[in-house]
């Protein structure tokens, strides 16, 4: 899922590390995932031991020299870890201040009296789609979390039955909707309208987002019935405080990075020239590194000083919230190391090979040649680029509505199952506290039914327009 890895945007551009036939790609594909999940479901390998010996593995069955598979390995951790790391470390203090001011319990608080136990799943993922609509995937996560951990908690409620729709509304607007990186990606190469995509997104959207959210949720909590993992829960301060922070400032400080990032958005739409001044400086104020240390920042004073916190206890908060992520943030990097070398061991070229001679409609072949590629390499957004690059001639001749329908099937296509070389697949397990088994009945079929869902209503809509 992860979207801020630079490096993964120009991999059709790289040569393969290895001369391997596709025949023999496919099986060292196979045997790589089959190494993994052995390794941590029957030894019950730690996943970061189990995701390095994993690509490891991926690069000898190809056939690539060792070194060149270590080399893409590392790239891809460090890039993975340089985009989504320090997000996780942003997100885990912005958390802490939260809980130990008394601000998560505010929200928290309010959000249990105004919503019942029938409507706490749509709350959920209405908060979500507002917060992820401007949002990288990641970043809604980690903003996302300590509330959904909460409320689960208190209100004595399945954590799949609210972490599932939280998932599904920052999932939909990753895939489907502008300004996220994808689709605007896919725009861009399809030549299509933004305004018309956007529309037409937000229509594919809503239906989707109600499926795969409130309603696979009922089952889901059916077939993984698990409480909140205390380790991750935001934990109540220990001491009684004076006073806590209003939920009017609590929410604004969750708010800001959403509203700076939707500022930055909205002005690359509106005025489109990165030499203008103001474009320049929201691009800074709208990145998601300095929308989150903005928050943080504030949330020093709106949180930390609102609750009667001292210095001290502000830098022992940030120091104590760092301590819990470590393990998450090497699973995650290693899930990145994984997809590069599935990459670079030139998975994408294949997929792109295969498809050129499926004689199949526009709109499902786009949806198809996303999914080979996502499924391959994990990467939603390696698989809208490639998928777009393919059936682009294909949008020379289409009307404004069709081919803005092409940008959200590729884009659905991009979502499929993720699984266990997908970076957000190893996110979502661990800040959920379950097992990869639980991750697949959960997570992986919930991307699917976005994924099939999406591609179902755009289909109607191209009969329709």
């Amino acid at each position: 899922m992860t979207s801020l890895s630079v490096e993964t945007l120009a991999a059709d551009a790289v040569e393969p590390i290895t001369s391997a036939g596709n025949a023999q790609l496919g099986i060292a594909v196979l045997a790589g995932i089959a190494v993994i999940v052995l390794l941590i479901t029957k030894f019950k390998m730690h996943a970061f031991l189990a995701l390095t010996i994993g690509s490891l593995a991926l690069g000898s069955f190809a056939g690539a020299a060792p070194a060149k598979t270590i080399a893409s390995f590392t790239a891809g951790l460090g890039s993975t870890v340089a985009g989504v790391g320090v997000l996780i470390a942003l997100g885990a203090i912005l958390g802490k201040l939260l809980a130990d001011s008394g601000g998560a319990d505010q929200i928290v608080d309010t959000i249990l009296a105004r919503a019942s136990g029938r409507a706490m799943p749509w709350a959920m993922v209405l908060i979500a789609s507002i917060i992820g609509l401007p949002l990288f995937f990641e970043v809604g996560i980690v903003l996302m979390i300590p509330v959904v951990l909460l409320v689960a908690k208190r209100g004595n409620y399945s954590l799949m039955r609210i972490g599932i729709p939280a998932l599904a509304g920052l999932s939909v607007m990753h895939g489907l909707i502008p300004p996220h990186p994808g689709p605007l990606v896919a725009i861009d190469a399809l030549d299509a309208n933004l305004g018309v995509t956007l529309a037409l997104g937000v229509l594919v959207a809503i239906p989707t987002v109600i499926l795969a959210g409130p309603v696979f949720s009922r089952y889901a909590a059916r077939w993984v019935d698990i409480e909140a993992p205390e380790n991750m829960i935001p934990q109540r301060p220990s001491e009684d405080l004076d006073r806590r922070p209003g939920f009017g400032a609590t929410l604004a400080t969750i708010l800001l990075p959403v509203v700076l990032m939707l500022i930055k958005a909205l002005v690359d739409i509106v005025v489109d020239d990165p030499e203008q001044g103001v474009q320049r400086v929201t691009d800074v104020i709208g990145s998601p590194l300095i929308a989150l240390l903005a928050a943080v920042v504030v949330g020093m004073f709106t949180l930390g000083r609102a609750a009667g916190f001292t210095k001290g206890r502000l830098a022992t908060t940030v120091e104590k919230s760092l301590a819990p992520i470590a393990g998450v943030l090497l699973i995650v990097g290693a899930g990145g190391g994984f997809k590069q070398t599935l990459i670079d061991a030139g998975v994408g070229r294949m997929i792109l090979e295969f498809s050129e001679n499926w004689s199949i409609p526009a709109l499902l072949l786009g949806w198809l040649i996303a999914v080979g590629i996502r499924l391959a390499t994990g990467s939603a957004t390696v698989a809208t680029i490639s998928a777009a690059g393919l059936v682009a001639p294909l949008a020379a001749d289409m009307s404004t509505s069709h081919a803005a329908l092409l940008v959200l099937a590729v884009g659905a296509g991009s979502l499929f199952f993720s699984h266990v070389n997908d970076a957000g697949f190893w996110l979502v397990k661990e800040y959920f506290g379950m097992d990869v088994g639980q991750t697949v009945k959960t997570w992986s079929v919930m991307e699917t039914i976005i994924s099939v869902v999406s591609l179902v209503f755009i289909l109607l809509l191209s009969l329709i327009l």
